[in-house]
C-alpha cells in the first residue's frame, strides 16, 4: 500500500501554520518554523497560492490564508491527545535522566505544561501540570518561541522581565538565541528562571514537520551542566531522543 506523500503533508502543515498565526509570515519565517529550506516553503506556497488557498500582500510579499481556507480551523493536536500520545516517552525519559519531565505547549499568548513526571528520587516535589512558564527564561518556552510565530509575536510586543541576574531582558539577544535554537535543534536555560536550577528541551513536531509542543527536563544546576556551566551531552542526548520518539509517533519524523 502506498506510503503518505510528503510534499503534501508539508503543504497541510504550512495551512495549519498560517491558520492560527495571528498575521501574514514572510517566506523565510514559514520555513524556519517548519524546518523547510527556503526555496522548497517558496515552492509549496507558490503551489498553494496557484490554487487559491494562500494568497500574498503585494505590498510585504508576506503570505496568508486565502478566502477558501480561511476555515481551515486549529492547527495543533488537542493537548489532552498529545499529552496521552507521549507520556511513556516522558516516563523513559525521567528514568534515564533522573530528572523531572515535563510537556510544554503554547497557550494564550504563553507557555503551558500539559504533562509532568517527577524526578524519581523521592523527593518533595509540587505537581506543575497546568503552570503557566515564562517563555522567554525556561527552555521549554524558548523551543516554542523558536517555532510558534503566534507565541514569538505575542513575545515581541511586551517587554522581557528579570526573572534572575540570568534571565535574558533584551529581544534583539533573545531573537540571537532562536536562531541558534532553530540550527541545533533544542533550548536550555542555566539559572533563567530559577537560580540554581536549569533546564533542557527540544520540539515535538507533528506530520509535516508542524512544532505542537516541547518537552524537557529541568534540575539542579550541577546536575545538568558541568563546572564551566556546559550542558552534560548525555543529558542532551536523552531529551532530543525523547523529543524524536515522541515526533515519530505523530508522524512527524522528518
Amino acid at each position: 500500500m502506498p506510503g503518505p506523500i510528503q510534499s503534501i503533508e508539508r503543504a497541510a502543515a504550512v495551512l495549519r501554520l498560517l491558520a492560527r498565526g495571528s498575521g501574514r509570515m514572510a517566506v523565510g519565517e514559514i520555513a524556519g518554523a517548519l524546518g523547510l529550506a527556503k526555496p522548497t516553503a517558496h515552492g509549496i506556497l507558490r503551489t498553494l497560492q496557484g490554487v487559491g488557498f494562500v494568497d500574498q500582500d503585494p505590498a510585504s510579499g508576506k503570505y496568508g490564508l486565502g478566502s477558501a481556507m480561511r476555515q481551515l480551523g486549529a492547527g495543533y493536536l488537542d493537548a489532552n491527545e498529545l499529552r496521552s500520545r507521549a507520556i511513556n516517552r516522558a516516563d523513559t525519559l525521567a528514568a534515564r535522566s533522573g530528572e523531572s519531565v515535563r510537556i510544554a505547549t503554547p497557550a494564550d499568548g504563553g507557555v503551558r505544561v500539559i504533562h509532568h513526571v517527577f524526578r524519581p528520587d523521592n523527593s518533595e516535589q509540587a505537581l506543575a501540570v497546568g503552570e503557566m512558564l515564562p517563555a522567554h527564561a525556561t527552555a521549554l518556552g524558548k523551543v516554542l518561541l523558536a517555532y510558534d510565530s503566534e507565541l514569538s509575536a505575542a513575545v515581541r510586543d511586551r517587554d522581557l522581565p528579570a526573572l534572575t541576574h540570568r534571565t535574558i531582558v533584551d529581544h534583539a539577544a533573545l531573537g540571537r538565541v532562536l536562531t541558534e535554537i532553530r540550527r541545533t535543534g533544542w533550548a536550555g536555560d542555566i539559572g533563567e528562571y530559577r537560580s540554581g536550577e536549569a533546564g533542557i528541551a527540544a520540539p515535538i513536531r507533528a506530520r509535516g514537520g508542524l512544532v505542537v509542543g516541547a518537552i524537557g527536563i529541568s534540575g539542579p544546576l550541577e546536575h545538568l551542566c558541568d563546572g564551566q556551566l556546559r550542558f552534560r551531552p548525555a543529558f542532551l542526548g536523552q531529551v532530543g531522543d525523547a523529543a524524536a520518539a515522541v515526533s515519530r509517533d505523530l508522524g512527524g519524523a522528518q
